[in-house]
């Protein structure tokens, strides 16, 4: 096995600093969920609470160094599945917003799709959550009913 050049070294820094730089994006709570060492923890909180951007770059080029104590395999694999599962997340509620404008817009087929897909789905409820939102739109009043709709239609996604 060749040792690594100079570039290739540089090149691992720099992957590790952005690793880094993406562990402080993310909130507290996904931290904790990673199971980092307790240093690199610590680091990173620090680096979350820097103002001066000269002091938050050094911060970054330390966990950077940091990081390159570790495996950072396992790390890099948890933030790829913080990252899709926020993909999801996203996914889902334009989804969700798509159902709602197509049902205040009067797609039939779509609220029988809803009822096939969603067993659990109240027919009355959701019928009257649209009938509801139609009327706010012709009369331009407010989108309560329309709010309600998109939750009740979360609440059958977040079921299923």
């Amino acid at each position: 096995m060749e040792p690594k050049s100079r570039t290739e070294k540089k090149k691992d820094a720099h992957l590790l600093q952005e690793l880094g730089e993406k562990l402080i994006t993310l909130s507290s709570q996904q931290i904790l969920t990673i199971g980092l060492p307790e240093e690199l923890l610590k680091e990173i909180q620090l680096a979350k609470i820097l103002t001066k951007h000269g002091a938050y770059r050094r911060q970054i080029q330390h966990i950077g160094a940091l990081m390159r104590e570790f495996d950072p395999e396992p790390i890099l694999q948890a933030v790829k599945m913080i990252e899709q599962g926020d993909y999801k997340k996203s996914r889902d509620f334009h989804q969700i917003e798509s159902w709602r404008d197509e049902l205040i817009n009067g797609n039939e087929s779509l609220l029988e799709d809803i009822f096939v897909n969603f067993p659990g789905a109240e027919r009355q409820r959701l019928s009257q959550l649209v009938r509801s939102a139609q009327k706010e739109k012709i009369k331009n009043r407010s989108k309560k009913s329309a709010r309600n709709l998109f939750a009740y239609l979360r609440q059958l996604q977040d079921t299923k």
